[in-house]
């Protein structure tokens, strides 16, 4: 496992990247909002729509652009094993949720607020701003009440996975073990059996060469290809051929004010004394009875709030810091909680507030008055707020009429592209294994290569092969399957048996001279010179001649092993030496604890979601390989 990962970095984070739960602050809507669109999951009754999949699906996409860089490609996510990860992660994502309410977690205000001011976008010069915090929300279409709530739902969730990631099980044995299996060092050399001096030798006669060729007709089959035209029509595209004009951003900003500013927020503190509404109503007395009691206290030294919080509140978010919430605006806060503040002036303490929590005393610290973004500050995020407006409504009205016209007109792109003012283009020579990167996705390449446009000779339907583009084409030339004549293939075949009669010969040699040294003679072999190499760390030896090296008997030293290499012969290894790990010191030790912790932790919280999963009602919508979603 260990050698895997060392080894496969990029694919590992890839995959990660896919099939993690990733809870992104842009994602996690309140879960109990119901959105339109086809259910696609159900979890212990609440839906999972198409809009909640879609949004983590754009999520995803924009992940592994970041990820992946020039090497994305968007067709990956055409494939109905990613949109089954995809929906599992959200069916995961509200089994969560679920699982740590159920169990009473919380999440302060305090902490929420400390989570978002250490949010990279927030910051100004490493520290949070305000006034960017708002201005990047407004940009995304979000108002902070609904951003706090998708935060405080990561976070409710996060509680719940680090009790199990972060808790891991290992042994101090079975980590100084492990120390000394990665880190054991094996003193060894190579030698090279070359095939090159047998390839001179090697003979193959013109029969066997035909005779290959007669029995691997398939080898030389060359793909049915196609060169089209095509016409791909985007939103995106679009964008140029939108305009907003002054009137339009006025009326925009007077009819959504709410949009532009931030209510009225306020920053107080409270000492909790701490009783469940479900509590006997003894308990309750006695809660009342102990609350009272700070109360008078506090009446008698106000300026000692922050001082008496630490002392007696029994909220663990906010008694460190004397009880300080921060600022929060309307519903943020439990309804008689918020009313007892929006009652209170500025430095003044309350009576005793009681919620389902307990008994609250309260002092209102500051308030932040309501405030609206000027017009001119606002005009840039309605301009684009209206021109992708625009150009979405424009796109949905053109996306029909261009649908329509590709198949009524089958016989030419050229209506097609006028109405959309985009120019028709032509491919190179394409092959069914060739889907990649834009505009040829699989769904693409299926499309150049339907009957009716390589037989009927008509134009593709209009696809969607990413979100808001579609693609539509008619074939220009067209390559049946074929097999390369046999005078055109012959000189390959002969070198292709010429090197395996090589490679035959310089293993069967190799072969002899290690059964040799292994009984102890002397040969004369030109071993490279000794280098000391661990599990992890081998440079010069890939991963196939490091696992052979730490798998040979070495019960007798000088050991000896070898394996084929089809690209240069056989390789023979020779172990000369082992060094054990003498000490194990306390930054090794502590170094492989953390990461087996890690390993048990992260299994624990799997084996806990499957036992979740298993025992709740989930219903899950399959995919098929033609689905567009």
């Amino acid at each position: 496992m260990f050698d895997f990962v060392h080894g496969n970095k990029r694919f590992v984070q890839i995959v990660l990247a896919l099939i993690i739960l990733t809870f992104a602050f842009w994602g996690v809507d309140s879960y109990n909002k119901s959105s339109p669109g086809e259910t696609l999951a159900t979890v212990n009754g609440n839906n999972i729509n198409q809009v909640e999949f879609d949004q983590a699906l754009r999520q995803q996409q924009d992940r592994m652009r970041k990820v992946m860089g020039s090497n994305y490609d968007q067709a990956m996510f055409d494939q109905p094993e990613i949109k089954r990860t995809i929906l599992e992660n959200l069916i995961s994502q509200r089994l969560l949720m679920s699982e740590a309410r159920s169990i009473g977690l919380t999440v302060s205000e305090k902490y929420l607020a400390q989570n978002i001011a250490n949010i990279e976008v927030f910051q100004k010069d490493g520290k949070f701003d305000k006034q960017l915090y708002e201005s990047v929300l407004r940009r995304e279409n979000m108002s902070p009440l609904t951003f706090e709530a998708n935060v405080a739902s990561e976070l409710y969730m996060r509680q719940l996975m680090d009790a199990y990631t972060r808790n891991g099980y290992a042994s101090n044995n079975t980590a100084d073990n492990l120390v000394r299996l990665i880190e054991q060092q094996r003193v060894v050399a190579v030698a090279n059996i070359s095939l090159e001096p047998y390839l001179k030798l090697a003979k193959v006669d013109e029969a066997a060469v035909k005779d290959y060729y007669d029995m691997n007709l398939k080898e030389f089959q060359t793909d049915e290809q196609v060169k089209v035209e095509y016409v791909t029509f985007s939103a995106d595209a679009l964008q140029s051929q939108v305009t907003v004009d002054e009137a339009e951003i006025k009326k925009y900003y007077d009819e959504r004010q709410n949009e532009f500013g931030s209510p009225e927020e306020r920053q107080a503190a409270h000492i909790l004394i701490a009783v469940s509404a479900e509590a006997s109503d003894e308990d309750k007395v006695a809660a009342k009875t102990r609350a009272e009691k700070v109360l008078q206290e506090v009446k008698q030294s106000p300026d000692k709030f922050a001082v008496l919080a630490k002392q007696y509140s029994q909220d663990p978010g906010s008694a460190a810091s004397g009880g300080d919430l921060g600022y929060f605006g309307p519903g943020a806060m439990v309804k008689p909680f918020e009313e007892a503040v929006y009652k209170l002036k500025v430095g003044e303490i309350s009576d005793l507030v009681p919620t389902d929590f307990g008994f609250h005393i309260i002092k209102l610290l500051s308030v932040n008055p309501a405030n609206t973004l000027p017009l001119d500050e606002a005009r840039i995020a309605i301009t684009q707020r209206l021109k992708l407006q625009k150009t979405n409504n424009k796109f949905a009205e053109l996306a029909e009429q261009f649908n329509n016209i590709v198949y009524e007109q089958s016989d030419t792109l050229e209506p097609a592209a006028e109405l959309v003012k985009m120019p028709i283009e032509k491919s190179d020579w394409l092959s069914k294994n060739e889907s990649g990167s834009l505009p040829w996705t699989d769904k693409a390449i299926q499309a150049v290569f339907s009957e009716d446009v390589t037989k009927k000779k008509r134009n593709s339907t209009a696809i969607e092969i990413a979100p808001n583009t579609l693609f539509a084409a008619r074939l220009l030339e067209y390559k049946p399957v074929s097999t390369r004549p046999f005078k055109e293939v012959n000189e390959s075949i002969r070198k292709k048996l010429q090197r395996k009669q090589a490679l035959e010969s310089a293993v069967k040699q190799g072969q002899l001279v290690l059964a040799q040294l292994q009984s102890g003679e002397k040969v004369n072999v030109d071993w490279t010179v000794p280098t000391a190499i661990t599990r992890e760390q081998h440079p010069g030896f890939d991963n196939r001649m490091a696992r052979h090296a730490f798998q040979a008997d070495v019960t007798t030293l000088p050991a000896y092993v070898g394996i084929e290499n089809e690209l240069s012969g056989y390789e023979l290894i020779r172990v000369d030496e082992i060094k054990e790990v003498a000490d194990i010191d306390e930054v090794h030790h502590a170094r492989y604890m953390q990461q087996l912790r890690q390993i048990t932790g992260e299994e624990m919280f799997q084996a806990y979601l499957a036992d979740a999963k298993k025992n709740s009602d989930i219903t899950m919508k399959p995919f098929s390989a033609d689905e567009n979603n």
